[in-house]
């Protein structure tokens, strides 16, 4: 497999560390609101990379933290007068429902910043030991950058860049305004936790450094295989990672790393301070999980994506092609995938992921499986066969996993769907009595309603012939 390192700027072959062995830690969200399409993004990205890597046969260890301790948390509390872990767990849950509902898969480990504050504590007693700490009375104790001759070493980033781009507060106290917080002394109405150093709460970026060492981290020149996540977390959150990693282990953090682009809108960055922010819940009010997950894996991961309804309907009615393909072997058994699918589809994600080829490979396999049921509507082992491609799909891309009926009926609400049930067995008792004039006259009064039916060996089935 070849992937593109964001430290060395190309696309290099991925050997793991160890064998088989591949480890991955893609940096989560802070919750403390709504996820967003970019959250989404970044979810679908780094799915696609394991789910790939899983099918090569390699296993796979896939970490994705949640930071549950942070400036934005402590503001929402005193907004909302609710505790941290009301806050918090709430915003995991609504996560969770939205990667469901996206089909990600569950991270084998997705631990919280509060529950690592041991680790955390550890970790900043290494790096004061190795000389690259230091405490401001009534702040915090900060990370020393001068004491790190490799600092700015992954970014690759000039002094005045990391100045202008770093999220540096105005504190005239730090000896250089590039050094970073790893733990913050607390004040009296702010949570805390005991610390050798005085009360207080962890910094942004050394949770993930600690959760690394702590879930992930192999005794070897490099910690884990990949560390993942948005654009915007090269600088500084990872640079600074891996700096106070390497301050208090002398180890590298990661032996590659992996970054998604931006979802932008209107040209603009997203961004919550732009007030152009597009939360996925509400997208998942109007469009089906599937049809988002596919139109945001349908942009290659490393390209911004300019969000636009008119591409994600664009891209909804290249999914549709697939599952009305599956509506034709519905009642099919599985048999084996066809081998000249799999491995091209495979190929082209070993590629760095590349989308657009795989997709490509995707519309030409259904368009010979129409072509085929076409001249031969009765072939039971080419109807096995497509329907185990379709499941193979299901596996490495997470699509068309949906009833191939049901898909069809998104956007219907419940009381429409008993309206429309009840309707479909008026006419199947109109056609039992042989009153085909009121049966032809029930299925257009559907049709008025965009509704098709169909009559198949299972019954009527219906779907919204509109549905956007």
């Amino acid at each position: 497999m070849f992937i593109y390192d964001s430290v060395q700027k190309k696309k290099i072959k991925f050997v793991p560390i160890k064998d088989d062995i591949v480890k991955i830690y893609v940096c989560g969200p802070t919750v403390y609101d709504d996820a967003h399409l970019g959250h989404a993004r970044s979810s679908v990205a780094f799915d696609l990379l394991n789910r790939t890597l899983r099918e090569m046969g390699y296993k796979v260890t896939f970490v994705k933290n949640y930071t549950d301790i942070d400036d934005k948390i402590i503001n929402k509390m005193k907004e909302s007068g609710k505790t941290l872990q009301e806050i918090t767990n709430y915003y995991i849950k609504r996560y969770e429902d939205e990667m469901k509902a996206l089909n990600v898969l569950e991270p084998d480990i997705k631990p919280k910043a509060t529950d690592s504050i041991d680790d955390i504590i550890k970790l900043i007693q290494n790096i004061a030991a190795s000389g690259c700490a230091y405490t401001i009375e009534k702040d915090g104790v900060y990370f020393d950058t001068g004491k790190d001759k490799e600092y700015l070493s992954l970014t690759h980033q000039h002094i005045e860049e990391s100045l202008s781009q770093s999220r540096i507060g105005t504190n005239e106290k730090k000896r250089d305004p590039k050094d970073f917080a790893l733990w913050k002394f607390s004040k009296d109405d702010e949570p805390s936790f005991e610390s050798p150093f005085g009360k207080g709460r962890p910094g942004w970026h050394i949770e993930c450094s600690a959760m690394i060492q702590k879930y992930l981290a192999y005794d070897n020149e490099y910690q884990i295989d990949i560390h993942g996540g948005g654009a915007d977390l090269f600088f500084p959150h990872h640079e600074n990672e891996a700096a106070q990693t390497r301050c208090a282990t002398h180890q590298k953090l990661a032996k590659y790393w992996m970054h998604n682009g931006f979802v932008n809108i209107n040209g603009e960055k997203m961004s919550k301070s732009l007030g152009n922010s597009f939360f996925l819940k509400d997208a998942l009010e109007v469009y089906d999980g599937e049809v988002l997950r596919y139109y945001l894996l349908s942009t290659h991961y490393r390209a911004n994506l300019n969000f636009s309804e008119e591409d994600l309907l664009s891209s909804k009615k290249r999914l549709d092609k697939l599952y009305r393909l599956k509506k034709r072997v519905y009642n099919a058994k599985s048999s084996s995938v066809n081998k000249e699918f799999k491995n091209e589809l495979l190929e082209a994600l070993k590629d760095d992921l590349n989308i657009s080829k795989a997709l490509a490979v995707i519309d030409e396999e259904i368009n010979r499986s129409n072509e085929i049921l076409d001249k031969e509507p009765k072939n039971k082992s080419a109807k096995y066969e497509i329907k185990a491609n379709i499941l193979y799909l299901q596996k490495l891309l997470g699509i068309g996993y949906q009833d191939a009926y049901s898909y069809f009926q998104k956007g219907v609400s419940n009381e429409e769907k008993e309206l429309i049930e009840n309707m479909i067995q008026k006419r199947d008792l109109a056609k039992k009595d042989r009153d085909f004039k009121l049966a032809d006259s029930i299925r257009e009064e559907l049709l008025k309603k965009n509704i098709k039916i169909m009559d198949t060996p299972n019954g009527t089935l219906w779907e919204k012939s509109d549905y956007s």
